[in-house]
């Protein structure tokens, strides 16, 4: 299955925190290792803007083998069109963002499998949030995207991608993954506190496991509670 990982450099809060440097290597390419694990993903294509700050990272995805589409800067839903366009037009696929540099790849073919077994039209893991965020998975069925590319006219829609599939679930099959006990910690990069957090946890982590997962990630909480950023689903920005 292929996955569109939705990426720029002009971040409001952090910019350039995709490109900004962990163990020396841009954050991004951090990710696209990560995710390349995945046993269900068969490719992933990084979808950027057409604007110039994005030009170095176009160019260091491209060095990564990652195919880069570019299309509007804030109209992401149309540039995520593209991409799928450029691909083949996949009949399903992932959406994924590239502040998620602890992105697991147990949880993607997690959500991948719930959502061919249910015959979902679109399947997330961020209801109620129990996974923490930063693991979020998206697993999208392009006839349903293509009905949301023409029904989502709000500005939030459109720079957002997908939700016109949450507002409207009575229009879509819908499958949710839940985990039990919820994890509601941040391990997402919006803020210089995130990014301090993740830098931490692969500088422990990453150099005797490079392949670590949740579980790992879990334990070295449990051994740095001062480090542990709680998640609040109802906080602005969540």
């Amino acid at each position: 299955m292929l996955a569109i990982l939705q990426a720029r450099t002009s971040s409001r809060r952090l910019p350039g925190k995709v490109l900004k440097p962990i163990l020396g290597r841009p954050m991004i390419g951090l990710q696209i290792e990560r995710l390349r694990r995945s046993k269900r993903l068969t490719g992933l294509v990084v979808a950027t803007s057409l604007d110039p700050s994005d030009d170095v990272l176009a160019d260091f995805a491209a060095s990564q083998g990652a195919p880069v589409f570019r299309g509007a800067l804030d109209d992401v839903l149309e540039r995520f069109r593209g991409a799928l366009r450029s691909a083949g037009d996949p009949k399903t696929f992932l959406r994924l963002t590239a502040d998620c540099p602890l992105a697991d790849p147990d949880v993607v073919d997690l959500c991948i499998d719930h959502h061919v077994a249910g015959g979902f039209e679109y399947t997330h893991n961020s209801p109620d949030w129990t996974f923490p965020k930063g693991l979020d998975v998206e697993v999208v069925e392009l006839a349903a995207f293509d009905r949301v590319a023409e029904a989502a006219h709000e500005a939030y829609q459109r720079e957002h991608v997908t939700p016109y599939f949450y507002q409207h679930p009575e229009q879509f099959r819908i499958g949710r993954v839940r985990r039990d006990p919820p994890l509601r910690f941040r391990w997402t990069v919006d803020t210089p506190d995130d990014f301090a957090f993740v830098t931490a946890v692969y500088e422990d982590l990453y150099p005797e496991k490079p392949d670590f997962r949740l579980a790992d990630i879990l334990a070295w909480q449990a051994a740095h509670p001062h480090l542990v950023l709680p998640h609040d689903p109802g906080a602005a920005g969540s």
